[in-house]
């Protein structure tokens, strides 16, 4: 376990570097799906340069965040592992929700909400995947019938903005939460930090510095 004076090393540098690689990559395909969804915000598809480039760009984009979120998915998904202790975070949401620490919530490294997200993140890119090649005009839309891709794109369309408003309630959360940002910026989080969001996790923590060995060369 790293430890920086009374920090603690909470994402090492190749996920917050994938985790940033990600953040941009989807903000340029979101940017780019909603100026064809909505109208009013075509302007957005700009941000690539002109709109013939945004569409040229904009499933490439979306590959490039599949392939991130795998990667994150194998690094996370054991901390994503639903655990008995899930429940107590379920059974006192509105203490969560009011910000109140005084009851232990017994939680790991991440807890019972930021999991849900995690999986629904994961679901909602999979069907953006498949229902994105199917309609990809250069290469695959060729081989399904005209009502399948239709179907895609509705699909597409719904996973997109489902995926949008996870991903916001994502960045809402991890400003309310106060050190989550800098925690991914850093990669460190203080060890009261720690001990208040995720106490189980920093008992492990405790535990494994104290465990017999540990220390030495």
């Amino acid at each position: 376990m790293n430890r920086k004076k009374d920090q603690i090393l909470r994402t090492k540098f190749p996920e917050r570097l994938c985790h940033w690689m990600i953040v941009l990559c989807f903000f340029l395909a979101a940017t780019s799906g909603i100026s064809w969804f909505l109208p009013t915000f075509a302007w957005l598809s700009g941000l690539l340069g002109t709109p013939q480039m945004a569409r040229i760009l904009h499933p490439f984009l979306g590959i490039a965040v599949f392939v991130g979120l795998c990667y994150m998915f194998v690094k996370f998904v054991k901390y994503n592992l639903p655990a008995r202790t899930d429940a107590i975070w379920f059974r006192n949401i509105r203490g969560v929700l009011l910000n109140n620490h005084e009851q232990p919530l017994r939680i790991g490294k991440y807890n019972a909400g930021q999991k849900l997200l995690f999986w629904a993140i994961m679901a909602s890119i999979i069907v953006l995947l498949v229902s994105g090649l199917i309609m990809w005009r250069a290469y695959f839309s060729e081989y399904f019938t005209i009502p399948v891709i239709r179907l895609a794109i509705l699909v597409h369309s719904v996973a997109g903005i489902g995926l949008i408003l996870l991903i916001l309630g994502h960045i809402y959360l991890a400003i309310w939460v106060r050190g989550s940002v800098s925690g991914m910026v850093t990669g460190y989080v203080s060890k009261a930090w720690a001990r208040q969001h995720h106490d189980r996790w920093a008992d492990e923590l405790d535990a494994k510095e104290a465990a017999p060995g540990r220390g030495k060369p």
